[in-house]
């Protein structure tokens, strides 16, 4: 890497190509941009001092002897800048009458253009840079538009060329061929310019000369139309992150692709492709390392981008449950409950299990898992590991297949928590509010009759849990004696028991009062009775004249046997 002050001579000097890539997404300055561009210009030559303009980040690249240019440089960082820089450049020398200044300082020494543009961008480009004389352009694309602002706005008594030309400052990043453009992209992201590794990608897998790979295998699946980009560049939060759909796409697919039989790859590359923070740095590697054919991964990863696009939905949070076991309930639990670990998983079984009910009954095996070791709270620590590589390694297709895989591990991590533990969960598990939500609403999603139910079950977002027995129950609910009973009351109130999901949240006037007004309501403000309409896991529980540890304890207890019901426990042997 070589850093350092660089000028606008230094940058463009007649040898050196500065390449956009090629599939990089459009120029998209605008007004307010270009305005305040213009004024630092008029400002540069007023002052006659230098001027930081920000970073210009290049990458060596390949070049070929016989190419007839020694010296291609990718921008990393900087298209915006230097893409208007031209722009303006081109406008002053044309109202000043110097065309060919702006030739010799902006063209190679073989009159090709110093900066080769996207393909969004290039005719536009190439045809503002390419006029002799100073002309109306009414195409809408930014490239035309901020030609036609500085043909409008520009003044050239207010400029001077060479005051420019050595004043205009950039801090200057060069790196070598082998060097991590991704790091240095992180860093830029972290000063808010969002870079996705899909984008970096897409300019590893196809060049200007794989115009119609790209239309295939990339612009046919993540660049269709708006609708289809705006799938994919949805993000979602995972972890203490936000991803989104097209990178959680290409880990997902990374993780699966290791994990092929015939590849043999070593299990310390396994862990460091499983690096989110270096996923680009991850497929380069693999890539070259396993000497992979990239017609043959780019047709599969069309395949699995499908499978993806047309299964996973973060909407199901937002609308009624399904009854039935598959995708909808597994997406819920997915985007839901913030378990996207099974999201390699889910995706292999989507591609290699064609049979729609051997899927379902996998899926329902899985929610039974999950959920079972949540209202447990198991360790999630090792689900990484699980979904991202046992599994698939094992080629996990089936309920049974996975079942038998669990009972034969002998460190029991990641068990399946039999109906003795399950229960001891409902009685005693203190969980964060998410997770205690979504175990009651899924319960709540299978238990209740749709035919007879009036009331239309939300989306899972769409719920609050509240606690029947207030947390701050001393002022309205009835006293205990001893320190004994007071601390027991306080422990119970948390656990599944004493919580339900209900459309709104109760106003804070209502929420500690007594039994009597929690339920009613109070001076138009309404209770429980009003915000649980059709909610079979409480509504019942509304009728009773009191609630009380005891109460609290049957409702555990009613809740445990719709879990039992519903995530069912099949023992398998388990392993000597």
């Amino acid at each position: 890497m070589d850093a350092g002050k660089r000028t606008i001579n230094d940058i463009f000097n007649g040898n050196r190509v500065l390449e956009v890539p090629f599939f990089q997404r459009a120029y998209v300055w605008g007004e307010e941009q270009w305005e305040r561009l213009l004024e630092d210009m008029e400002m540069i030559t007023a002052m006659n001092k230098p001027y930081f303009l920000g970073s210009v980040i290049l990458k060596q690249q390949e070049t070929n002897s016989s190419g007839g240019v020694g010296d291609i440089r990718t921008v990393i960082d900087g298209q915006q800048r230097l893409t208007t820089l031209n722009i303006f450049f081109k406008v002053l020398c044309l109202k000043t009458g110097e065309n060919a200044s702006f030739d010799w300082r902006f063209r190679l020494q073989n009159k090709d253009l110093g900066l080769w543009h996207n393909h969004n961008d290039i005719e536009a480009f190439e045809r503002v840079l390419g006029l002799e004389s100073m002309e109306e352009i009414s195409s809408s694309d930014n490239i035309s538009m901020a030609y036609e602002y500085f043909r409008k706005k520009l003044d050239p008594n207010k400029l001077n060329w060479q005051k420019l030309l050595n004043n205009i400052v950039f801090v200057g990043i060069d790196l070598g061929k082998e060097e991590d453009e991704q790091q240095i992209f992180d860093t830029i992201n972290s000063l808010g310019v969002r870079l996705t590794t899909a984008e970096l990608l897409k300019n590893h897998f196809f060049n200007r000369d794989d115009l119609e790979d790209y239309e295939e295998y990339w612009k046919s699946v993540f660049e269709k139309d708006e609708e289809t980009k705006s799938y994919w560049d949805m993000e979602i939060t995972t972890g203490r992150t936000r991803r989104t759909f097209i990178d959680l796409f290409f880990y997902a697919y990374l993780q699966i692709k290791i994990q092929q039989p015939d590849l043999k790859v070593r299990a310390e590359e396994k862990t460091e492709y499983s690096r989110v923070d270096a996923l680009f740095e991850s497929y380069k590697h693999f890539i070259k390392t396993y000497n992979l054919d990239k017609k043959e991964l780019l047709t599969e990863i069309k395949e699995y981008a499908e499978k993806f696009r047309s299964n996973f939905d973060h909407e199901a949070v937002d609308r009624e449950l399904a009854a039935d076991f598959g995708m909808d309930r597994i997406n819920a639990i997915i985007f839901g409950m913030e378990t996207s670990t099974l999201i390699p998983y889910v995706l292999y079984v989507l591609k290699h299990v064609p049979d729609e009910a051997q899927r379902s009954e996998l899926f329902e095996f899985i929610e039974s898992y999950i959920m079972r070791r949540m209202v447990v709270k198991a360790s999630t620590k090792n689900y990484n590991q699980l979904f991202t590589d046992r599994l698939i390694t094992n080629r996990i297709l089936s309920k049974d297949q996975f079942r038998e895989y669990l009972a034969s591990q002998s460190d029991k991590i990641n068990y399946l928590p039999g109906d003795a533990e399950l229960k001891l969960g409902f009685d005693q598990s203190i969980l964060i509010n998410r997770q205690a939500a979504g175990i009651i609403y899924f319960l709540e999603s299978r238990i209740r009759d749709r035919s007879r139910q009036a009331t239309q079950l939300l989306g899972l977002k769409k719920y609050s849990l509240e606690h029947l027995m207030p947390k701050k129950w001393g002022n309205n609910w009835p006293q205990l004696e001893t320190r004994e009973e007071i601390d027991y009351r306080n422990w119970k109130l948390k656990t599944l028991g004493n919580l339900a999901i209900i459309t709104q949240s109760l106003n804070a006037s209502i929420r500690d009062s007594d039994w009597a007004t929690k339920k009613e309501g109070r001076s138009k403000k309404l209770g429980l009775e009003h915000f649980s309409a059709g909610i079979e896991t409480l509504a019942p529980y509304l009728k009773l004249p009191e609630w009380n540890e005891e109460e609290i304890e049957k409702r555990a207890q009613d809740l445990y046997d719709m879990a039992q019901r519903v995530w069912r426990y099949e023992d398998v042997a388990v392993a000597e």
